[in-house]
C-alpha cells in the first residue's frame, strides 16, 4: 500500500525530521518538501497546527493522510514501502532495533535542545535586540511552547542555559547521557556491523541525528580516537549516498556555521565536566 503523494513537513536542523528524510531517502521514495521554519516560529501557525496539533516537526501526508511522530512515520514507510527493507527479517533482531528507537525517543531526543542551547543557540538568542531579549528571557516566544515541548520545567530551563550555558542545572548530565550512549554504541558495533546485525537498519537511521548533531557541534572527539567502532560506524554512515543531502545539504548554511564555531567554542567546557563526572 503506497499509492499517494507523499508530502513531508521538515526542518533542516531538526533531528526528528531528519529521520523522516533519511528513511525516505534510503528506501528511494519521492517525496516532496514544505520547509517550516521553526527558528521563526512557522509551526504556530494556524494552518501548521490543524496538521500536528504539537507544532513540531516532522509532519507526513501520504495520499491525504497525516502521520506524526517521527519513529512511527519511519516504521509506517517500512511497511508501506516494501522494496528496500529497513528491518531485519530475525524477530529478535527486530525488537533490538525497537530498543534503540526507545532509547532515542525516550532519552536523546528530550536531552538534544539542553545540548543545543547550551553550546550554540544561548550564543545565538544574545543577538536579539534588548528588548526582544528581556521578552525572551521572562516567557515564552509562543503561548505553546511549554505545552510543544513536553517538558513543563523547559522555558524556566531555557533562561537558566541562556545565562550559564553548560553549567546550568541540568546540562551536564544530558552530556553524560549521551556519552553514556556513544558507549553502548561502542559495545553493540563490536558484536555486528551495524547496530543490529549486519544490515543497516532503522536503529542507525534513529541513532544518526544525534551523532551528527555533536559532529556539527565540532564534539567528535567524544568518539574519535576513544571508540574506535563508533568512528568506523559514523564514517560507513556519512559515506552513503543519501546522507549529504539528507543532512549538511538541508540545514540552512548560517546555522550549520554557528553550531560549528559556537560548540568548538563550548568543547573545551563539556571535556571537563565529562572529565569531573569521570573521577
Amino acid at each position: 500500500m503506497n499509492a499517494g503523494e507523499i508530502v513531508l513537513y521538515h526542518h533542516g536542523s531538526s533531528t526528528c525530521a531528519s529521520k523522516v528524510r533519511f528513511t525516505l531517502m534510503e528506501k528511494g521514495i519521492p517525496w516532496t518538501g514544505r520547509y517550516v521554519d521553526i527558528l521563526k516560529g512557522e509551526q504556530f501557525t494556524d494552518e501548521y497546527l490543524a496538521l500536528n496539533p504539537k507544532a513540531v516537526v516532522p509532519t507526513l501526508v501520504h495520499g491525504g493522510r497525516v502521520l506524526v511522530e517521527s519513529t512511527v512515520v519511519c516504521e509506517y514507510l517500512e511497511d508501506a514501502f516494501t522494496d528496500v527493507p529497513l528491518m531485519p527479517r530475525d524477530p529478535f533482531e527486530r525488537a533490538q532495533v525497537r530498543l534503540w528507537t526507545k532509547l532515542v525517543d525516550e532519552e536523546l531526543q528530550p536531552a538534544v535542545k539542553y545540548i543545543t542551547y547550551a553550546s550554540c543557540h544561548r550564543h545565538i538568542v544574545r543577538r536579539m535586540p534588548p528588548e526582544k531579549l528581556k521578552e525572551f528571557m521572562e516567557g515564552p516566544p509562543g503561548p505553546a511552547e511549554s505545552r510543544v515541548t513536553g517538558d513543563p520545567n523547559w522555558v524556566q530551563n531555557k533562561r537558566a542555559i541562556v545565562e550559564h550555558g553548560v553549567h546550568a542545572p541540568g546540562v551536564a548530565g544530558k552530556f553524560r547521557l549521551y556519552d553514556r550512549v556513544l558507549g553502548q554504541m561502542e559495545e553493540a558495533l563490536t558484536r555486528s556491523s551495524w547496530l543490529v546485525g549486519e544490515q543497516f537498519s532503522l536503529a542507525d537511521i534513529s541513532l544518526t541525528p544525534y551523532v551528527n548533531r555533536l559532529s556539527m557541534l565540532g564534539m567528535t572527539e567524544l568518539w574519535e580516537g576513544k571508540r574506535p567502532r563508533v568512528s568506523d560506524w559514523f564514517a560507513r554512515v556519512q559515506a552513503r549516498p543519501s546522507f549529504k543531502p539528507c543532512f549538511p545539504d538541508q540545514c540552512p548554511p548560517d546555522l550549520t556555521a554557528d553550531l560549528n564555531r559556537f560548540g568548538r567554542q563550548t568543547w573545551p567546557e563539556v571535556k571537563e565536566l565529562l572529565a569531573e563526572s569521570n573521577h
